[in-house]
């Protein structure tokens, strides 16, 4: 008796978190709205956050993603929205990506203890570690622009794997953890798909950051289609456990 309104109420939240999940996923996707219209770019946000709830929640050890995210007033923007929405996938990916990457080194560094609060191998207490973060910032450009940054406190690129970035097939990734096409397919569907611009600013141990600027309004017809297929999403994991 004392176990079943727990057992109820856990089912309860399940479900409310599942709807949420398959809400977010339509968000995401728009199936239902191919074609160019006016949409809140926070919305489609929002939703790929929803989408990468448990990759951010927990992943990195036993420490989560902080998300910071500062979003100015935007103007309803007139764009693709689920093919933008895949741009912010594969950015946000990227940025847990290198994220655990990082976090997983500096526990290497530090000489994770067995729990007694020791002190690791370079001195410094597990406690010390950098919180692993993203910031997400939207603000109005101009008056013809909006500005999306993404920014993470990773381990940065050098200026050799920067000349690449947006290079098909080009990955960082150990064999098996990226196809490559993520940010070259991002890059046209933001500027050849959208006529805005998308580029990185990143060093070597200063994390990275992707500015992605979108025209409030389509002025000239789209040059071609760009992929539909987002190469990150089979891998986000959509468990409710």
């Amino acid at each position: 008796m004392e176990d079943l309104p727990k057992l109820i109420n856990s089912m309860k939240v399940g479900a409310d978190r599942i709807r949420e999940i398959v809400k977010s996923l339509r968000t995401f996707s728009r199936l239902d709205e191919a074609e160019i219209k006016y949409v809140d770019i926070h919305v489609g946000i929002e939703s790929t956050l929803m989408i990468l709830q448990s990759n951010i929640k927990g992943k990195i050890g036993k420490r989560s993603i902080e998300v910071i995210e500062e979003y100015g007033n935007l103007p309803l923007v007139e764009c693709y929205a689920g093919q933008l929405n895949q741009v912010f996938m594969n950015i946000l990916s990227n940025a847990i990506d290198a994220l655990q990457m990082e976090a997983e080194k500096e526990s290497s560094d530090l000489g994770l203890t067995n729990g007694n609060g020791k002190n690791g191998k370079n001195g410094k207490h597990p406690a010390q570690r950098k919180i692993p973060t993203i910031w997400i910032k939207t603000e109005v450009k101009d008056s013809e622009n909006i500005r999306i940054r993404i920014e993470d406190n990773g381990p940065g690129m050098t200026e050799e794997v920067m000349k690449k970035l947006f290079d098909p097939f080009f990955t960082t990734k150990p064999v098996g953890k990226g196809t490559g096409l993520g940010l070259s397919i991002s890059y046209q569907i933001v500027v050849e798909k959208h006529g805005g611009n998308m580029i990185c600013n990143s060093a070597p141990g200063e994390g990275s950051e992707f500015l992605v600027e979108i025209p409030v309004r389509q002025a000239i017809a789209p040059v071609q289609e760009a992929s539909e297929t987002c190469p990150y999403a089979e891998q986000a994991d959509l468990s409710i456990s």
